[in-house]
């Protein structure tokens, strides 16, 4: 499981209740996914971004914080520059648990040319195809791998699909801390929460969020010093609902200086919207609850929670 999964079709309903809401700022203090952000920059709203995961983080920068620039054919043909030549050995090894080793170069090599280009937000929106190119490699097996493109192809073949940046005339930011931190410092008039997965062994990140993280970070010592960082709090690994609830509650706790709640939740069994409801409503009057069924897609169904 990952920190936070939609379904399909859940942003058209998170953009639909949002809508109904009066806001000039939001801060949104997990973002495995910058979409949402994204539309709500378009609106116009001053957006702040956080997730735990640098992989997450840069994805946001890329679309969120990033109201300008692009990547030029110069700053491609840089990237995918001998992108395929081996050397003594990877830089990442971490990469071999992923890929097999012709394309493990490939990543290895790009990711060190990336850190050649001179801007932040260049380097965000090539990570970003990278990512892309991985979910491509990665949605093979062995019986299909012959009809893979190459991946510079592909690379290239994304890049010229890729949105123009959205600028919004707002400062907008984006953040890689812990999420109380975030939401203890975070200002603006709501509080977009997605709700981890609840759930007992939940708080876990899926094989695709672990992989960019890797590649990224280069290489996978880092996970026990990151897991460290977010046990006790919301988002980590839980054995009880109420240890669940009681994690949600202090969260929720720190963002009362902001005025206006939204909290989107995928329900299960382990937790149901009721439960949610009544937690919450101890902290403040809870406004309204939106959901939308898609259990015969999914399984699942989409909540919203205002407050």
């Amino acid at each position: 499981m990952e920190i936070y999964s939609a379904p399909k079709g859940w942003l058209g309903f998170e953009q639909n209740v949002l809508a109904r809401l009066e806001f000039k700022s939001v801060a949104i203090p997990f973002t495995s996914d910058p979409a949402i952000a994204v539309a709500l920059k378009r609106r116009g709203a001053r957006v702040s971004t956080n997730d735990m995961l640098q992989s997450a983080y840069t994805r946001s920068v890329a679309y969120v914080q990033n109201g300008s620039e692009v990547l030029s054919e110069e700053d491609v043909n840089e990237i995918l520059n001998d992108v395929y030549v081996p050397g003594h050995k990877l830089r990442n090894p971490a990469l071999k648990n992923w890929f097999a080793e012709i394309d493990c170069w490939w990543f290895d090599n790009i990711r060190t040319n990336l850190d050649r280009l001179g801007s932040p937000f260049k380097f965000a929106l090539g990570a970003d195809l990278v990512f892309q190119v991985g979910e491509y490699v990665r949605s093979f097996d062995e019986e299909t791998r012959e009809l893979r493109q190459p991946l510079s192809s592909v690379f290239r073949r994304l890049w010229l699909a890729m949105p123009s940046p959205v600028n919004n005339g707002q400062n907008n930011s984006c953040h890689n801390v812990n999420t109380d931190d975030f939401i203890a410092e975070a200002t603006g008039d709501l509080m977009f929460l997605r709700l981890p997965v609840s759930g007992i062994g939940g708080g876990g990140f899926t094989p695709d969020a672990v992989w960019r993280e890797e590649w990224l970070r280069g290489g996978n010592s880092f996970w026990a010093d990151l897991n460290a960082q977010r046990a006790g709090k919301l988002g980590s690994q839980v054995e009880t609902k109420s240890q669940y609830l009681n994690m949600l509650a202090e969260t929720l706790t720190r963002a009362g200086h902001l005025k206006t709640w939204a909290i989107a939740h995928v329900e299960n069994t382990f937790v149901s919207t009721q439960e949610l409801v009544e937690s919450i409503g101890k902290l403040r009057k809870v406004e309204a609850i939106y959901s939308k069924d898609f259990s015969e897609l999914t399984g699942t169904k989409a909540v919203m929670i205002t407050a």
